[in-house]
């Protein structure tokens, strides 16, 4: 009775109020890891901070991998893997590696050398390369919005790198100097672009919950791996401290729960058009809270590029509009559609 009780009470509640509450979680997700790496700088176990990055990416990943084995556990089951091809499993491999792994590894490190806002801004890149990539590989068919967006990405992006104040680590590319951190969050970009068109190609018949749980799992298992070739044995010696893990489960509770239960629960309830609007303010959220929980003010570059990028966003927001209506005038599935606002939003964390 009381479970039905709440049932209905989230079904009064409007789709959009779960999308913005999704959009603040998600877009806030790298101002909070930068945060508790910050309160375990503070309270050091053994000599090494339990909180860095590495032991963040890895327990949270855990954390979401047991999320989705309960949420999914209907799809755990031998007869719906033996479906699987050669092809879809190599697909599978590849896309862990590079967004399981790669990716999130990569943009965790930017987090370390440079602001916030800045990992915020030049993460933009994903949406435009995805756009990109799947007009070359896949053919799809864009409009001028479409492409007027994602220029005006670019370009934002490339006064926001250009336009800092020299600062180190720096590395000179092109005739230019350019940040480390700034360079791994857009190498991150380019990852996760590449293993969305992979997803898009190889693997639009695997079940949701097959794809989510081998995509955390093997990228998790990928990760650690590399990481104690890189870094050590001793690399993840605190992993399973109870100070990191403690903040960890109140991050994976709302991060990960929270932030993707909420975004699942607007985007079943809304219409694709209003949760393409709402998911586009997510570097929005990203940029406020690195002000309200780090401090970070934006720099002349920020405000510069940033501005140009939400210019990119309103014409994209258009195109994709105008996507969305023809593809429901072909009865596209709401799960295509939902990986076409995926594909528009970037990263979002773990």
């Amino acid at each position: 009775m009381a479970s039905g009780k709440r049932t209905l009470f989230m079904r009064q509640i409007p789709g959009q109020i779960y999308l913005w509450l999704a959009v603040l979680i998600l877009g806030a997700s790298s101002a909070v890891t930068r945060k508790i790496t910050e309160i375990g700088a503070q309270n050091f176990v053994g000599g090494q901070n339990p909180i860095s990055l590495c032991n963040v990416l890895f327990v949270g990943n855990l954390c979401a991998l047991l999320v989705l084995l309960l949420i999914h556990r209907q799809q755990w089951n031998r007869e719906l893997w033996s479906r699987l091809s050669r092809r879809e499993w190599l697909g599978l491999v590849m896309v862990a590696t590079l967004s399981g792994a790669l990716a999130p590894g990569l943009i965790f490190q930017a987090l370390s050398l440079t602001p916030v806002t800045n990992v915020v801004l030049v993460s933009r890149l994903e949406p435009p390369l995805t756009l990109a990539l799947s007009v070359w590989l896949l053919h799809d068919r864009i409009n001028g919005w479409q492409i007027m967006g994602a220029i005006a990405a670019f370009l934002g992006v490339a006064l926001t790198v250009i336009l800092q104040p020299v600062k180190e680590p720096l590395m000179q590319m092109a005739g230019f100097h350019l940040g480390v951190g700034e360079l791994l969050a857009a190498l991150g970009a380019v990852a996760l672009a590449v293993a969305t068109i992979l997803g898009k190609k190889r693997l639009s018949k695997v079940p949701l919950g097959i794809f989510s749980i081998v995509r955390t799992g093997l990228g998790t298992m990928i990760f650690f791996i590399v990481a104690l070739i890189l870094y050590g044995q001793d690399h993840f010696m605190e992993a399973f401290s109870p100070f990191l893990w403690k903040w960890m489960l109140l991050y994976g509770a709302i991060i990960v729960v929270l932030g993707q239960s909420f975004w699942m629960a607007g985007l079943r309830a809304s219409s694709v058009s209003t949760a393409s609007i709402i998911g586009s303010f997510t570097p929005i959220a990203g940029i406020l809270a690195a002000y309200w929980i780090l401090g970070e003010v934006p720099t002349p570059a920020q405000y510069m590029g940033g501005g140009v990028i939400l210019l990119g966003l309103v014409f994209s927001q258009v195109g994709l509009h105008r996507q969305m209506a023809q593809m429901a005038q072909c009865q596209v599935s709401s799960a295509q559609a939902g990986q076409a606002i995926e594909s528009h939003m970037g990263f979002k964390g773990i």
